[in-house]
C-alpha cells in the first residue's frame, strides 16, 4: 500500500461518512421546524391555562400590593 492509496482510502472514508446527509437531505431541518412550532403551540396553550387560573389583576393600578393580600396567586 502506497502513500497515495492511504490518502485515497481516507478520502473515500470521508465521502462515505457524509453520504448519510444525502440520505437525510432536508427532512431533519423540516422536523426541527415542526417540532419548534409544536413546542410554541404547547407553550402558549400552557400559558393560557395558567393565566386563566391566576386571580391577580392585569391592570397596573390594581396590582399595587397584591403580594400582601391573602389568597392571591400568580400564574
Amino acid at each position: 500500500m502506497t502513500w497515495t492509496d492511504l490518502v485515497y482510502k481516507i478520502g473515500d472514508t470521508f465521502q462515505w461518512s457524509f453520504g448519510f446527509y444525502e440520505f437525510v437531505q432536508n427532512y431533519f431541518n423540516i422536523f426541527l421546524i415542526l417540532l419548534g412550532f409544536f413546542g410554541f403551540y404547547f407553550w402558549m396553550r400552557t400559558q393560557k391555562k395558567l393565566s386563566d387560573q391566576a386571580n391577580v389583576s392585569i391592570d397596573i393600578k390594581e396590582n399595587k400590593g397584591w403580594y400582601n393580600k391573602e389568597g392571591q396567586q400568580l400564574k
